[in-house]
């Protein structure tokens, strides 16, 4: 998980900048109006809200924006958004995993379609590649306070896989099943996570050259720049040198 665990941390350290916090919160948004279409507006009876509400205390989004979000979600608007996902090769072969939220379809697929090809990749039909990628729960907890060794004792009960801290920041890792009781133990701890999301982790991982790799996180970062993309996920290992670069 040691590549993971760097992407989460550039992430991360990324999302802290203000040119990506309105990116950010966009996504945020969008999980939120989906959550409340699906499940109402009621976050006690809705986890999925429950999660959406945490990740945006967890980007400190303003309460008010929270709000719109949810009232947002009640209005007939809502109804037009889609969750949809595509899969494709970036340079080299790197296999590239995106997940979208749109009230237009035809638009997201064609501008998806414009970023590989004029990047040096390919969109590849839905499922040729998802068998490189096994979901899971990933849960960002920065440290404070908390003890190291109590915390863990009491989140492997929860079902995590993997427990690492880097830069005063807990990266935890639960199997899909397990994501749900990972929340509510979080919540009977009454720790808030920075973010806590499903992600599609490779099963095994490719290492290019810095130039090659620089190409293909060229590519992510544009596809990740698009107003529809919410995630992007690929196998390519993030080296110590790529890191460096």
């Amino acid at each position: 998980m040691s590549g993971h665990n760097k992407w989460s941390t550039i992430k991360r350290k990324k999302g802290a900048l203000d040119a990506k916090r309105s990116k950010i919160f966009s996504k945020i948004i969008k999980d939120i109006t989906i959550a409340v279409r699906e499940g109402g507006a009621d976050a006690e009876n809705n986890p999925k809200l429950r999660l959406g509400i945490a990740n945006a205390k967890g980007a400190s989004m303003p309460k008010e924006t929270i709000q719109r979000a949810i009232n947002k979600g009640s209005e007939k608007d809502a109804a037009s958004l889609l969750e949809t996902t595509y899969e494709g090769k970036g340079p080299h072969g790197i296999a590239i995993f995106v997940e979208a939220t749109t009230d237009n379809a035809q638009r997201t697929v064609s501008n998806i379609r414009v970023y590989f090809n004029k990047h040096g990749g390919e969109l590849v039909k839905n499922g040729s590649l998802n068998y490189l990628f096994e979901r899971k729960g990933v849960f960002i907890i920065p440290k404070g306070n908390l003890n190291q060794d109590e915390l863990e004792m009491e989140l492997i009960d929860a079902g995590a896989d993997d427990i690492q801290l880097d830069d005063d920041v807990f990266t935890v890792t639960t199997a899909m099943e397990d994501f749900g009781n990972m929340m509510k133990k979080l919540e009977q701890l009454k720790i808030e996570p920075e973010s806590a999301s499903l992600q599609r982790i490779p099963k095994n991982t490719e290492t290019l050259d810095v130039e090659s790799a620089r190409k293909v996180l060229k590519l992510i970062e544009i596809i990740e720049d698009d107003e529809d993309v919410q995630n992007v996920f690929h196998n390519l290992t993030l080296t110590d040198e790529l890191m460096e670069e």
